[in-house]
């Protein structure tokens, strides 16, 4: 049995598969975020710990006991700080907080480090975060021993080991990508050194093994832990996304359009992140989007609903309306690539009812993920189909929006969610077994959203009007 661990920012799922990768046994635990203020966004890493625990005890029973190997995936981007003792300094800073904006386009400005981490460096990435803290919380900054991914501090619980992959130290700012290794050069214009960073492993190695103390406290073996991977690439390995060809449409709390690549293929200048896949010599590409699931979610709350009841009533596809919706909660990256904007509603009117602005919330998301997949394309990126995973996938009227604008068929896995666990999972498997890529097969395919070729034109046009609005907002912010 194998077990997967995906840290998310709104909850941690377990998943166990058996020999055959079948899903055996799944658990969840919820998270929450503070946002103590506008563009924060943080978590107390001691409520992982505590999910985890819930999660370990939901499962303990269905088969925990037989696990041989696990495996980790996992928000991005975090810090984590510990000092000497291994004790949390100050509340994780996760992935869409966007305080250290004026740290990261100082970085990014420095030639290095487009240079080396292949990347814009994004306000959401770690190392800007540690500057941040450097400069407004210097007493804590001096105390600063290491320096962990959300998922790596997990794995520190789970074996007392310090270590993270490729795939998710990719989004720190201090990876040289393509020597799949630390920058000292990077690191010392952090004040850093590699002794702050984790060892590194790649995704199918083994990076420790389980505690003794918790292996005794749910009746376990000793199993093997994977290095792992983000959420992304862990998703990609669930659902057989390696190299070119298919990519990924993930409708999470955050969105993402994830294409294998045939090498690391850096385009900093279309705001697209290119890292480490999560198995050696693999890279990727993608576009991300910091509001979908969430921006939904968000509207939801306004109006005194809930996600699935404004979506379930939606009915067929239809063309947008004069309504814009501009995803831009907290800041957005491809392409857009700012902090400080923020979205809006354009275009109501007196017709204008829940669920009009309910189908504008979905088409704006949907635009957004349009730009994210013609930034791919300006680098030479073209993925013929998609595979859809996370929350929103449970909303037709989203998926057929999505295949209509991008104008690719939208794959849905027969297995359900195939995500960041499951991937997770996979990675546990290969650790264990020494297995390789070999196992991450494409997943059989229960149906397949197509585009509607009849509302084609009218979401072209409407992404049109969206391109003109969000370069007005920009220009605004």
């Amino acid at each position: 049995m194998y077990l997967g661990l995906d840290l998310g920012t709104s909850g941690l799922k377990g998943v166990i598969l058996d020999d055959d990768q079948r899903i055996v046994a799944e658990a969840t635990a919820p998270l929450t975020v503070s946002r103590l203020h506008s563009g924060w966004s943080e978590q107390a890493p001691a409520d992982w710990i505590a999910a985890a625990e819930a999660v370990f005890d939901a499962l303990e029973h269905k088969g925990l006991r037989d696990i041989t190997g696990i495996g980790l995936s996992g928000q991005q981007h975090g810090a984590t700080l510990l000092d000497a003792a291994d004790q949390v300094l100050r509340p994780c800073i996760l992935w869409n907080d966007t305080r250290a904006h004026v740290e990261a386009a100082e970085m990014d400005a420095t030639p290095s480090f487009r240079r080396i981490a292949g990347n814009i460096i994004f306000p959401g990435f770690t190392a800007p975060k540690l500057r941040w803290v450097e400069r407004h919380e210097p007493a804590t900054f001096a105390r600063v021993a290491k320096v962990l991914l959300p998922k790596d501090y997990l794995r520190l619980w789970l074996t007392g080991e310090h270590v993270s992959e490729m795939s998710d130290a990719s989004g720190k700012g201090w990876l040289d990508i393509a020597r799949r290794d630390w920058s000292d050069e990077l690191l010392a214009a952090t004040n850093l050194s590699r002794a702050h960073m984790p060892r590194l492993v790649e995704g199918s190695q083994v990076s420790g093994t389980l505690r003794p103390e918790l292996s005794a406290r749910w009746g376990m073996g000793r199993p093997v832990v994977a290095g792992g991977a983000g959420d992304n690439a862990a998703s990609a390995v669930g659902t057989g996304v390696i190299g070119p060809g298919a990519a990924i449409v993930s409708i999470g709390t955050s969105g993402v359009v994830f294409a294998g690549t045939d090498g690391f293929r850096p385009a900093p200048e279309t705001a697209v992140h290119a890292f480490c896949h999560a198995l050696p010599g693999t890279w990727h590409q993608m576009g991300v989007i910091l509001a979908a699931t969430d921006a939904l979610n968000w509207f939801a709350r306004l109006v005194g609903s809930d996600a699935a009841t404004l979506t379930g009533s939606l009915g067929p596809l239809q063309a947008p309306g004069r309504t814009l919706f501009m995803p831009y909660l907290g800041g957005e990256r491809t392409p857009v690539c700012s902090a400080t904007v923020r979205g809006s509603f354009t275009g109501l009117e007196h017709a204008t009812d829940t669920a009009g602005a309910t189908r504008a919330v979905l088409e704006g998301v949907t635009f957004a993920f349009r730009d994210s997949l013609d930034a791919l394309a300006a680098t030479g990126t073209r993925p013929d189909r998609l595979i859809a995973v996370g929350g929103g996938t449970r909303s037709d009227y989203w998926l057929a929006a999505i295949a209509t604008t991008l104008g690719l068929p939208v794959d849905l896995p027969a297995s359900g969610d195939l995500g960041g666990a499951f991937g997770a999972a996979r990675l546990g498997m290969m650790a264990a077994t020494g297995a390789g890529a070999e196992i991450a097969t494409p997943p059989r395919i229960a149906r397949t959203i197509a585009p509607d070729p009849g509302l084609a034109d009218a979401f072209a046009a409407a992404h049109a009007r969206f391109v003109a609005a969000r370069t007005a907002i920009r220009d605004l912010t």
